[in-house]
């Protein structure tokens, strides 16, 4: 079975906007600024034979703030950017209580069934608790970069920043595997 790093999109692949002390997502591809800082990390775990996918709860396509156009340009740029294995979306809205959409663990049993995960050899980096709380169900090892947005619940590891969330991966890594400069 093959081992993934699942990323949570906003405020890891590209840079949230914030408005009001709340992290937003980018509505327009002009919004969207992908994450330079996770560029050089995320290669080193792709070549170390990870699958990389991202996961992101999208309720404005349910509100009709975002069209499912607009939001696959901004994918396409991630997809040139991290050469992601896959990007998993929910477009609902919290009102509409969906299996899929996190910290309910329906993406990551998705990817699971899609690319045969192991997902207890897997990790979710994020820097919101809702993607932590998420892994502690599906039994994968959580790795947040501090934000305001990690609550208080259960957190497998909390990190200054993506360089540091790849060490630890190193770290973590039975099989020696992952060459960390």
């Amino acid at each position: 079975m093959k081992v993934a790093i699942f990323l949570e999109r906003d405020g890891i692949l590209n840079l949230a906007r914030l408005e009001k002390n709340q992290q937003l997502p980018p509505l327009t591809l002009d919004q969207f600024k992908v994450n330079p800082l996770a560029i050089a990390p995320l290669q080193q775990l792709k070549a170390a034979g990870f699958l990389l996918i991202a996961t992101t709860n999208q309720p404005a396509m349910s509100h009709g703030s975002i069209s499912r156009w607009e939001l696959d340009r901004m994918h396409e740029q991630l997809q040139k950017t991290f050469c992601l294995n896959d990007i998993l979306i929910c477009p609902h809205a919290e009102d509409e209580f969906c299996p899929c959409r996190k910290p309910k663990p329906g993406l990551f049993s998705e990817a699971a069934f899609k690319w045969h995960l192991d997902l207890e050899r897997s990790f979710v980096i994020s820097n919101k608790w809702q993607d932590a709380e998420a892994a502690r169900t599906i039994g994968a090892t959580s790795l947040l970069v501090k934000s305001p947005w990690i609550g208080k619940g259960h957190h497998d590891f909390v990190l200054p920043d993506i360089d540091s969330i790849v060490r630890k991966i190193a770290q973590l890594q039975p099989s020696n595997q992952m060459l960390v400069a």
